[in-house]
């Protein structure tokens, strides 16, 4: 159970109504019902992930591959479970959401592991100059400050809704994708 109550609309400035709302999903989801209660908290958290979701540079598979590696680094079961399904609707394949859940890159090419083993190194806290001059050897500055922030940026998600026990809607899909997202 979360340890703070969903809200609904009626429970927000008219302003911050609709952020309770997934943009892809079209339905209000726990994350932001949770953190709703507090709307400016929300109203900044979803700008911020806005921000980084449209802008980190990265094409939407390769964003994708970043999420579910940070999320599969700290076991952030709810954002996991979202993730899988955006994952799917680019075009990754359960495989390769398996290979990251279980660490085993191999199977990927060397942009993309390098890709996956930076945002990994972001949440150990492990980026050195080897891990930042392989990825800045395949992506441009503006990229790699995309990938570092929406590394971090999902942490941050991660770990708020670690504190908060924010529930999934629906069945998680495991880590082994046991379940439909």
């Amino acid at each position: 159970m979360a340890r703070v109550p969903y809200v609904d609309e009626s429970a927000l400035p008219a302003e911050h109504q609709d952020l309770l709302v997934s943009a892809l999903q079209g339905k209000p989801l726990n994350i932001y019902r949770a953190i709703g209660n507090n709307p400016a908290a929300l109203y900044g958290l979803r700008t911020f992930l806005g921000a980084l979701w449209r802008d980190s540079g990265l094409a939407p598979e390769q964003r994708e591959l970043v999420i579910l590696a940070v999320t599969a680094e700290i076991e952030s079961a709810y954002e996991f479970h979202q993730h899988v399904a955006i994952a799917r609707d680019v075009g990754i394949a359960d495989s390769d959401i398996l290979a990251i859940a279980d660490g085993d890159l191999d199977g990927f090419d060397r942009r993309d592991r390098t890709l996956i083993r930076y945002a990994q190194a972001v949440v150990r806290e492990t980026v050195d100059d080897d891990c930042h001059d392989a990825l800045a050897a395949s992506h441009d500055p503006e990229t790699v400050v995309g990938v570092a922030a929406l590394a971090g940026g999902y942490l941050l998600v991660g770990r708020l809704l670690a504190a908060l026990a924010v529930e999934t809607e629906t069945p998680f899909v495991g880590w082994r994708l046991e379940h439909d997202a």
